[in-house]
C-alpha cells in the first residue's frame, strides 16, 4: 500500500481517464459486478450503506461493499459477500494490480479501487454497495454504467480545495453517479442543490425520487420511521446509529431498497427484500465511528465515570448533526475531546457544539501532516469564548476533563481511527 501511494505525485488528481486505462488492462472487471448501488454525497454516505447492508443481509442476501476512507485498517475499505477482505487476499490483489499496471502513473484511489472491482468481479455476491471516495463524476467508482440505483445523500460545502467552494458545482460532480434510465434516490437538498441535481437528470434522461416529495420521511411516536413511497406505507423500528439525521438515512436506504425490490431489479437476490428484512436491518446497522457509544475498551476502563462517545464528523454539516444527537442524548455540557485537519476553519466544526461545550482538549491527530496542532486548535475553541487546553494524547485528555459530563471525541475520522486503535476496538 505504501508503495502504490507513490505511483502518482498527488494523493487526488479527479479523471477516469487513468481508472479505465487500468481496468483495460486487468480485462474490464468493472463490466463483471453484482448488482450495484453506487451512493455520492457530502455526508451520511457510510450511513446509508451501512443500513443498505444490514437490510440486504436480513434477507439473506451476500454483500460486496466498498467504502472510504477506513478508519484502522484499510482492509475496512472491501467488504466479500459480507466479511473483510483479508490481508493475504488483499496483498495478492494488489501485487496483481501493480504488475497490470506497469508505469503508469495512478493515484493510491484508482489503483486500490481497481483491486476492489477485482476482487468484486470474483467472488459472488448479490449485491455491492458502492460509495464515491470524492465527487462523483470524476470519482474512480464512477466506472460502473449500469448500477441497479444511484443515492445522493445530502451535499454541502466539503473538500473546496477539490471541489470548489460553489454548492452548484459541488452538486454538479456529485450528480455525476446518475445514469440513463436509473432511478436515483436523494435525500431532502438545499433548493440550489435540487435545482442541479434536476438539470443534471433531465440532460441524460432519468429520474430523482425525493425525500419528502417522492417518498416521505417522518418520525414515529416510538422513535421508528415512518416511510411512505407509491402504495406502500409502513413503519419501521428505531434506526441501530444514534442521531435524528439518521432516520433521513436510514429512510433513504429503506426507500432505495424497497423500489428496487419492487421493479425486480435484484435478479440474482435468492429472494425478494421483504418489510420483515428491512425493519431488522434498520435495528441492526453499525457503522463505527459516528455517534458510536464506547462502552467497553481500554478507554471506558480508564474513565468509568461517564459515557464515552466517537464521531468523525469533520464540516459544519457534520457538526450541526452531531450537535443535534448529543442534546437528544444528555441536554447537559459536555466534555470535547477534539482533533482536524488544517483543510477548513475549525470554527465551522466547533461553533454547532460551542454551546453544548463544558471543557475542551485538543489534540494533535497522530500521524497526520494535515493535522491542527493541539496548541492551535485550543486558540481557535479560546477565541470561540470556550474553555479549551491542548492536550498530549487521548489518556491524558481524559485526566482533565469534568467527572460529572459526559465525554464526545469528534472532528475528525482519522481523530476516530485512533482512537479506535487506543480503545482496542478495531472495526469489524
Amino acid at each position: 500500500l505504501d508503495r502504490l501511494a507513490q505511483l502518482h505525485p498527488k494523493l487526488i488528481d479527479l479523471s477516469l481517464d487513468r481508472s479505465f486505462a487500468l481496468l483495460d488492462r486487468l480485462d474490464k472487471p468493472h463490466h463483471r459486478l453484482p448488482p450495484t448501488i453506487h451512493v455520492a454525497g457530502t455526508n451520511g454516505k457510510g450511513s446509508v450503506i451501512a443500513f443498505l447492508r444490514a437490510m440486504a443481509e436480513a434477507a439473506g442476501l451476500k454483500v460486496h461493499v466498498y467504502s472510504s476512507p477506513h478508519l484502522c485498517q484499510f482492509n475496512e475499505r472491501i467488504r466479500l459477500a459480507g466479511t473483510l477482505i483479508d490481508d493475504v487476499a488483499l496483498a495478492d490483489l494488489l501485487e496483481e494490480v501493480e504488475t497490470a499496471n506497469g508505469d503508469m502513473a495512478v493515484t493510491f484511489f484508482e489503483v486500490t479501487t481497481a483491486a476492489a472491482m477485482l476482487a468484486y468481479s470474483r467472488v459472488p455476491a448479490d449485491i455491492l454497495l458502492l460509495e464515491t471516495g470524492l465527487g462523483g463524476a470524476l470519482d474512480s467508482t464512477n466506472v460502473v454504467a449500469s448500477p441497479v440505483a444511484t443515492i445522493i445523500t445530502p451535499i454541502a460545502k466539503d473538500h473546496e480545495h477539490f471541489l470548489g467552494n460553489n454548492l452548484i458545482n459541488i452538486a454538479s460532480q456529485k450528480a455525476g453517479i446518475m445514469k440513463q434510465g436509473i432511478p436515483c434516490f436523494s435525500a431532502r437538498q438545499d433548493n440550489d442543490v435540487a435545482h442541479e441535481l434536476d438539470r443534471h437528470a433531465s440532460k441524460i434522461g432519468t429520474s430523482i425520487l425525493y425525500a419528502g416529495q417522492d417518498f416521505q420521511l417522518s418520525p414515529a411516536l416510538d422513535g421508528g420511521v415512518h416511510l411512505t413511497i407509491g402504495e406502500i406505507d409502513i413503519t419501521l423500528p428505531a434506526p441501530g446509529l444514534y442521531g435524528a439525521h439518521q432516520i433521513d438515512n436510514a429512510g433513504l436506504a429503506a426507500a432505495c431498497l424497497t423500489e428496487i425490490t419492487r421493479r425486480d431489479l435484484l435478479p440474482r437476490a435468492p429472494k425478494k427484500i421483504d418489510f420483515a428484512a428491512v425493519s431488522a436491518g434498520m435495528k441492526k446497522a453499525v457503522w463505527p465511528g459516528r455517534i458510536q457509544l464506547l462502552n467497553n475498551g481500554e478507554l471506558a476502563k480508564q474513565w468509568p465515570h461517564q459515557s464515552i462517545w466517537l464521531d468523525g464528523a469533520h464540516n459544519a454539516h457534520g457538526a450541526q448533526a452531531l450537535a443535534n444527537a448529543l442534546e437528544k442524548i444528555c441536554a447537559g455540557r459536555w466534555n470535547i475531546i477534539c482533533g482536524a485537519l488544517n483543510t477548513r476553519d475549525p470554527a465551522e466544526f466547533l461553533n454547532p457544539l460551542a454551546s453544548l461545550a463544558g471543557s475542551v482538549r485538543c489534540l494533535t491527530i497522530p500521524s497526520q501532516d494535515a493535522s491542527f496542532t493541539a496548541k492551535n486548535l485550543s486558540k481557535a475553541a479560546k477565541a470561540l469564548g470556550l474553555e479549551s487546553a491542548p492536550s498530549a494524547s487521548v489518556k491524558t485528555a481524559f485526566n482533565e476533563l469534568n467527572l460529572k459530563h459526559p465525554v464526545i471525541i469528534c472532528g475528525s475520522l482519522y481523530l476516530a481511527g485512533h482512537v479506535l486503535e487506543q480503545n482496542k476496538t478495531l472495526p469489524e
